[in-house]
């Protein structure tokens, strides 16, 4: 086994083990954390990939603006301590059946194509590029995935201050 699958396989299990630790901690704020890592791990991949601007790109958009914006949305709120309420068995059973479901999809869909390494020298990366081929409209563009990357940006304000102004229980609005 080469280093760069030793590197690879600690950055995957750092990725997986926060992620799980995100969707299992009983504490928003540990969990708002632990979603930090998460992002902060598929950043560290990138730069492994060598791909430094989308690197950059995942730091700045996902660990510096959708993440900050949940840990301050939780301590806007009253309730920085407390826990969560604990799922029933039900909802564990369904979200364990639907996890299993698409991991299996992912691995038949994996399984059964064939990647093979392509013969062509690997097109220049450059800054530039990756700013004309984002804002071009033609069909190799990625002008409407920029625009919808800025709509999830708004919408996690918007649910911010929506979850920032809740009123506190037994308060009435005015």
């Amino acid at each position: 086994m080469s280093i760069n699958s030793i590197i690879f396989y600690l950055i995957a299990a750092f990725i997986i083990g926060s992620a799980l630790l995100a969707v299992t901690a009983r504490k928003i704020f540990r969990a708002a954390i632990y979603l930090l890592f998460s992002m902060i791990g598929v950043a560290a991949l990138y730069f492994w990939m060598s791909y430094e601007f989308i690197a950059a790109v995942q730091i700045i958009v996902y660990v510096g603006g959708i993440v900050v914006l949940i840990i301050f949305s939780i301590f806007l709120t009253h309730h920085v301590g407390s826990e969560m309420e604990k799922p029933n068995r039900l909802r564990m059973v369904f979200s364990g059946l639907a996890a299993l479901c698409a991991f299996a999809f992912s691995f038949m869909v994996i399984a059964k194509n064939e990647f093979v390494p392509s013969g062509g020298a690997p097109l220049p990366l450059t800054v530039e590029r990756i700013g004309m081929q984002m804002l071009s409209t033609t069909e190799h563009g990625y002008i409407l995935p920029f625009e919808v990357v800025s709509m999830l940006l708004l919408a996690a304000m918007v649910g911010c201050i929506v979850i920032a102004l809740k009123q506190p229980e037994g308060q009435i609005q005015r």
